[in-house]
């Protein structure tokens, strides 16, 4: 194991040497090298198991879990309706949306901010094999108690980011709106908040991997006979590892081609950042 991270490294830093001594695109590069990474240590673990003969239900190879998720294909599409579509999405859309206006309320009224902050310290410290029961039971086994699971999850990520990008203006640049005599809204909406923008995209990207997390935790402490957190949990119970891998492959694609999806529009909406200039 340790030979084909090795490998995966020397590989990576020659590609990466040989792009840039032919003046390869930047974009080839950053997706080249990372594609060439992760083959490399799939061929090692794949080499990995099938010489160390171990069994299917410590680890299974790259090749057994790819031939269980092509057989599993309506099983794996109705766990992703199930947990992404109707928890994940909602949930996220719901919590991100309710800490971007309640951080707007706040940085209007400073007795709600200074009152409301302090509990998303206590929030974050709560563990969510805690919370999850208590929501099961407050909103039944079906998805919106999941959905509440990330509504949960994602709402304070989201107030706290916004407000520190809020006040990531300048005094200079909020005193140079105050002497045009520009309104709370008319410096919000011209200047605090495409400052905010950066702190905004970042919570929306936290909360993406947040979300997915809270969703299949809360699966695991009821749910009806569908969903990705409870197709981990039974398949455990009957040593079926494999879809336990096929299911952690499909929530690993779709986080990060939803994390992907959100960098595309943060480098379209946040063009004049100083992170994007050559």
């Amino acid at each position: 194991m340790a030979t084909g991270w090795a490998v995966a490294w020397a590989a990576g830093w020659v590609a990466d040497g040989a792009l840039t001594r032919a003046h390869a695109p930047e974009r080839l590069g950053n997706l080249l090298v990372p594609a060439l990474f992760g083959v490399v240590i799939l061929m090692g673990w794949e080499f990995y198991v099938a010489g160390s003969k171990i069994p299917l239900v410590l680890l299974p190879a790259p090749s057994q879990i790819w031939a269980k998720l092509i057989s599993s294909v309506p099983v794996l599409a109705a766990d992703f309706m199930q947990t992404i579509v109707r928890a994940v999405i909602p949930g996220w859309i719901i919590g991100c949306l309710s800490g971007f206006l309640v951080a707007l309320l706040c940085d209007r009224v400073d007795f709600l901010r200074r009152g409301l902050l302090p509990l998303g310290n206590l929030v974050a410290a709560l563990p969510i094999v805690g919370v999850a029961p208590i929501l099961v039971m407050w909103f039944g086994f079906d998805w919106p108690s999941k959905a509440a699971m990330v509504v949960v999850m994602t709402f304070f990520p989201m107030l706290i980011n916004t407000l520190a990008g809020l006040s990531s203006a300048s005094a200079m640049e909020r005193d140079l709106m105050r002497s045009y005599g520009a309104s709370w809204f008319t410096a919000l909406v011209k200047l605090r908040l495409p400052a905010a923008m950066p702190f905004i995209f970042n919570a929306l990207k936290i909360n993406s991997t947040l979300a997915l997390i809270g969703a299949i935790v809360a699966e695991f402490f009821g749910t009806p006979i569908v969903g990705m957190g409870f197709r981990m949990s039974t398949e455990v119970g009957r040593q079926g590892l494999d879809m336990v891998w096929a299911e952690i492959a499909v929530a690993a694609v779709t986080g990060s081609l939803f994390y992907g999806l959100l960098t595309l529009i943060e480098r379209q909406v946040t063009f004049w950042h100083p992170s994007y200039r050559k």
